[in-house]
C-alpha cells in the first residue's frame, strides 16, 4: 500500500491561499460524496485571489483523498510554483482549464467532470433539451464544444476559448461537462444544475413517451432569475456553507 506524503500549509500560506485551498479540496469531497468522481481523472481548478496561480488537485491522487495541503499551486502553463512539492499534475488535464482560466479573469473556478448522464447528453445531437427546471438554468448560459480527441493539443484551446464565450455552462461532447464560477460555490451549484438536468433528461428519454418541452420565450426569462437564484450571494454563496457544513460532516480531513 501506498501512503500519501503526509504535509501541511496551513500558517504557511496566505489567509486567502488556504481559504481557496479548503473550498477547493471540499468541492472535490462533495463530488465524491454526489458520485461524480471518476478514478483520479477529470479535474477542478481554482485561481489563488490576486495572484496569477492556479490549484489543482495531484496526479494519481482520488477524490476522496484530495486536501487542503496536497493540491498543488501552479502557474497558467502548469508549471509548480513550489520547488519542494512533493506531487504532480496531469499536464492534458490542465490543458482545458488554462484555456478558459486564461480568458475568463473574473471566474474564479473550472469544474470538469465525466459523468454517465452528461456525456450520454453531450453524445446526442440535440443536445441538453429543455425538459426539467435544472436545465433551464443550463440552458440560460450553455454553450458546446466538438470532440477532437484527448484535450492535449495546444490548437484545441482556441476553439474551446471561442466556443464558451461568455457562458457559465457546456457539454464537451462525447466526453463530458464544463462549468465555471466567480466563486467555487458558484461552479459547483452550476455543476449541479446541469448534472441534474442531464439526469433527468436521461430518464425521461427512457420513458418512451412525448416530453413536454418549455417554450424558449420561458427560457430567454429564466436568464436573469439564474443569476440571482444560483450565482452570488444569494445563490452559490448561499448555498456554498450548507455544501462545506455537509462535507465537514462527513469527513473533515479535506480541511488539513
Amino acid at each position: 500500500m501506498f501512503e500519501l506524503p503526509n504535509i501541511s500549509l496551513k500558517n504557511k500560506v496566505s489567509q486567502s491561499e488556504w481559504n481557496t485551498r479548503v473550498d477547493l479540496a471540499a468541492c472535490y469531497r462533495l463530488v465524491t460524496l454526489h458520485g461524480w468522481d471518476d478514478l483520479i481523472y477529470t479535474h477542478i481548478s481554482a485561481r489563488i485571489p490576486d495572484t496569477d496561480h492556479y490549484l489543482i488537485n495531484a496526479f494519481g491522487v482520488a477524490f476522496d483523498e484530495v486536501t487542503a495541503s496536497n493540491l498543488v499551486k501552479i502557474d497558467i502553463d502548469g508549471n509548480i510554483i513550489d520547488a519542494d512539492c512533493p506531487f504532480e499534475i496531469n499536464p492534458a488535464g490542465f490543458t482545458i482549464h488554462s484555456a478558459i482560466h486564461a480568458v475568463r479573469h473574473d471566474d474564479m473556478c473550472v469544474l470538469h467532470l465525466h459523468t454517465n448522464a452528461t456525456i450520454a447528453v453531450a453524445s446526442v445531437e440535440e443536445g441538453l433539451l429543455p425538459l426539467s427546471q435544472y436545465s433551464m438554468f443550463a440552458l440560460a448560459s450553455m454553450s458546446y464544444h466538438d470532440y477532437e480527441g484527448l484535450a492535449v493539443n495546444p490548437a484545441e484551446k482556441v476553439k474551446l476559448q471561442n466556443n464558451l464565450a461568455d457562458k457559465n455552462f457546456m457539454l464537451l461532447k462525447n466526453h463530458g461537462a464544463l462549468t465555471l464560477g466567480k466563486t467555487i460555490g458558484d461552479a459547483f451549484m452550476h455543476m449541479y444544475d446541469l448534472a441534474r438536468a442531464c439526469e433527468i433528461q436521461v430518464q425521461i428519454m427512457s420513458m418512451g413517451m412525448k416530453p413536454n418541452y418549455v417554450d424558449q420565450n420561458i427560457i430567454d426569462g429564466i436568464k436573469a432569475q439564474a443569476n440571482i437564484v444560483h450565482t452570488g450571494l444569494t445563490g452559490g454563496q448561499k448555498a456554498w456553507p450548507a455544501m462545506l457544513r455537509r462535507a465537514y460532516k462527513h469527513d473533515p480531513s479535506f480541511a488539513q
